[in-house]
């Protein structure tokens, strides 16, 4: 699973690639989590939330997808028992309310980065994988045993 992600490198090549970057990204948080958190629902594809939703909804499922992607980030930090503070109210406090200090969004992707990057580097470490692995065919759930992707 990646342990590479950083706002700087999100920033600068979503500039570079028109935004095709940014969409990678997202997508690929979305996949992470789902491998990192098993139980419970499945997070939506971000295409789905990008391309389709975020229009017909006016914007509300996009606000509700980084809602649930927070919530699941800090749910896979608690669940490693990873002492990092990161949750859906870091996404209320520092990527919209922090927008009226313009400094907010950006602390929120750091905060964001860092906590998945700890996640998948505990998920690699108990799993024996590379870091830098594209995604595992066979991700170990702590809970249920092996879970076939």
């Amino acid at each position: 699973m990646r342990t590479n992600r950083g706002m700087v490198k999100l920033i600068l090549l979503s500039l570079v690639t028109c935004g095709i970057y940014g969409i990678w990204f997202w997508a690929t948080v979305g996949e992470d989590l789902n491998i990192l958190v098993p139980t419970g629902k499945k997070t939506m594809h971000f295409c789905l939330v990008y391309f389709i939703f975020s229009w017909l909804t006016l914007g509300i499922v996009p606000l509700v997808w980084m809602h649930r992607i927070s919530a699941k980030t800090g749910e896979a930090l608690r669940q490693r028992g990873i002492n990092y503070s990161f949750g859906a109210g870091t996404f209320w406090g520092w990527d919209i309310l922090g927008s009226l200090i313009v400094v907010g969004p950006f602390i929120y992707l750091h905060k964001l980065c860092k906590a998945l990057n700890l996640a998948a580097a505990d998920f690699n470490a108990k799993n024996n994988m590379n870091q830098n692995y594209g995604g595992p065919q066979q991700a170990y759930a702590p809970q249920n045993g092996p879970v076939n992707q």
